[in-house]
């Protein structure tokens, strides 16, 4: 496994440290770390880091998945907005 991985994230190519999760990605890609908003608009972001608040919820490859609880993979496509 070499040390970086390189994902796609709203159409933005991110290099990460192997083994990082998708939340850390998102972080890592300039303030990406929003992954929802509210239903009055406000943004929303992973709150408990172990998949239970369900707020860092994203597409992954076309399925939806937590983003904390997922681990990047070379050439994931992720996208925040559902």
């Amino acid at each position: 496994m070499s040390g970086e991985t390189l994902l796609l994230i709203d159409g933005q190519l991110v290099r990460v440290t192997a083994g990082s999760s998708v939340a850390a990605a998102l972080r890592v890609a300039g303030g990406m770390g929003v992954a929802r908003t509210s239903v009055t608009g406000q943004p929303r972001a992973p709150f408990c880091g172990m998949g239970v608040c369900q707020e860092c919820r994203v597409l992954i490859d076309g399925h939806r998945r937590l983003a904390c609880q997922t681990v990047c993979a070379e050439g994931m496509r992720v996208e925040t907005s559902e």
